[in-house]
């Protein structure tokens, strides 16, 4: 699929960068108010950075995801993702 994630880092904390198998690149980026219910743990540094891409998701340990065809899109559109 277009939006299967192929690369990912932590560029800072509450920032990555994303590749996509189609090429498209961007960033997303969280905002304070993203770090609740089961993203409440991503607030610490440490657990932001153990991110890894796992059958072309981008995840963290815990089965925490984020979906990549609103991810693609968002990107898409505007270069990168925003999660309130």
């Amino acid at each position: 699929m277009d939006w299967d994630v192929t690369e990912a880092s932590v560029l800072e904390h509450g920032c990555i960068y994303v590749k996509f198998a189609d090429g498209l690149e961007g960033k997303v980026r969280f905002q304070p108010t993203a770090y609740r219910g089961v993203f409440a743990k991503l607030r610490d540094p440490a657990e932001f950075n153990k991110l890894m891409v796992n059958d072309y998701f981008v995840t963290w340990p815990g089965e925490l995801d984020l979906a990549p065809d609103a991810m693609h899109n968002h990107i898409k559109e505007s270069g990168e993702w925003v999660i309130n």
